[in-house]
């Protein structure tokens, strides 16, 4: 669940992408759409100066306000079983280049 650190209030428009900027003040750009000149200057709706601390991401929430939530890193653990079962599988089909070729010979008489 995100926690808020701002309250700023935005209100959004239709055909802008709202984000926080290098300074932690609430920005808007126009979004480039159908080959239309990319974007213009951003424009700094809120100075709110958050600082940001490292493994949050921070972002605009529903209401309008700067808020954050701890980033998700490493995806999902795996069980003990699923790894002891991907090792024995593994070593069970590792075979030379000898056995290889007897089971070639065997085949073919």
């Amino acid at each position: 669940m995100a926690e808020k650190v701002y309250k700023a209030g935005v209100k959004r428009e239709s055909g802008y992408l709202y984000y926080i900027d290098k300074k932690g003040n609430v920005a808007r750009v126009k979004m480039a759409r159908g080959g239309k000149a990319a974007r213009g200057k951003p424009e700094v709706l809120v100075k709110s100066g958050v600082s940001r601390v490292s493994g949050y991401l921070y972002f605009i929430d529903k209401g309008g306000d700067v808020a954050r939530v701890k980033m998700a890193r490493g995806g999902r653990k795996k069980s003990k079983k699923a790894a002891a079962k991907k090792t024995t599988k593994k070593a069970a089909k590792k075979t030379t280049k000898k056995a290889a070729k007897k089971t070639k010979k065997k085949a073919r008489r």
